[in-house]
C-alpha cells in the first residue's frame, strides 16, 4: 500500500497517477461490493427470490379463478369463430370492424387464460366446435344450429345475426366477468375480468345501435 500512496500523491510523473488512480478507485469498487454480498440479499439478484415470490402469487388463487380461466376460454374462442366470418360475408365496414376489434382483443386473452390454467396445474379446455358443445351451458354460448346459420349467412342477413347474437354472446361474458371480479382471489384474473366486462359493456351498446339503426 505504501508504493500505491506514493504514486498517488505525488513523487511520480502525472502520466502514471492518471493510469493508478483508476486502477486503486476499481479495487475499491470491487471490494465493496464483496461486502454487499453477505446481506443475505443474494438469492434476489439471481432471480430465486423472484420466482419464488411469483409462485407464492401466483398460488393465491381459488376455485372460482379456475372456473373463470377454463370458461372464458371457450367462451372467448366461440366469440372468435363468430368474428372472423365477418371479414367476407358482412355487408357493414362497422360490423367488420367490431369483428376485428373482438379478435384482436380476445385472442391474446386466450393466450393469457390458458397460462394462468398451466401455471396452476389445471386443464385447459380444448379446441373445435365440437369442444364448445360442451359448454353451451355458459350464459352467450351459441348452439350448433346458431353458429350453422351465422356461417351460412351473408350480406345484411349476417349483419343481423351477428350483432344480435354477439350481444347475447357479450352479455354472458359480462355475467361470467362480473361473478369473477366479486369472487375470484388471484388478482391479475380479476383485473382481466373487470377489463372485458368494461369494453364488451361498450360494444353491446355499440351493436345495439347498430341493430336498431337497420
Amino acid at each position: 500500500m505504501r508504493t500505491i500512496r506514493h504514486l498517488v500523491q505525488g513523487g511520480s510523473p502525472s502520466g502514471v497517477r492518471r493510469a493508478v488512480l483508476p486502477a486503486v478507485l476499481a479495487a475499491t469498487a470491487v471490494l465493496s461490493l464483496a461486502a454487499c454480498g453477505g446481506d443475505g440479499q443474494g438469492a434476489d439478484r439471481t432471480g430465486h427470490g423472484a420466482t419464488a415470490s411469483a409462485s407464492a402469487t401466483a398460488a393465491t388463487h381459488n376455485a372460482q379463478d379456475v372456473a373463470f380461466a377454463q370458461g372464458m376460454v371457450p367462451h372467448h374462442r366461440q366469440a372468435l369463430e363468430m368474428a372472423r366470418l365477418a371479414a367476407d360475408r358482412a355487408s357493414s365496414a362497422r360490423v367488420r370492424e367490431i369483428a376485428a376489434r373482438i379478435e384482436k382483443a380476445q385472442d391474446p386473452e386466450i393466450g393469457t387464460l390458458s397460462g394462468w390454467l398451466r401455471a396452476w396445474g389445471e386443464d385447459v379446455p380444448g379446441s373445435g366446435a365440437a369442444q364448445h358443445m360442451g359448454h353451451t351451458s355458459m350464459p352467450g354460448m351459441m348452439g350448433g344450429e346458431d353458429m350453422t346459420s351465422l356461417g351460412d349467412a351473408s350480406g345484411t342477413d349476417f349483419d343481423t345475426r351477428f350483432l344480435t347474437m354477439m350481444v347475447a354472446h357479450h352479455e354472458g361474458a359480462v355475467a361470467m366477468a362480473s361473478a369473477e371480479r366479486v369472487k375470484g382471489a388471484y388478482p391479475p384474473a380479476t383485473a382481466l375480468a373487470g377489463d372485458i366486462a368494461d369494453a364488451q359493456r361498450a360494444e353491446i351498446t355499440e351493436m345495439k345501435r347498430l341493430l336498431g339503426s337497420e
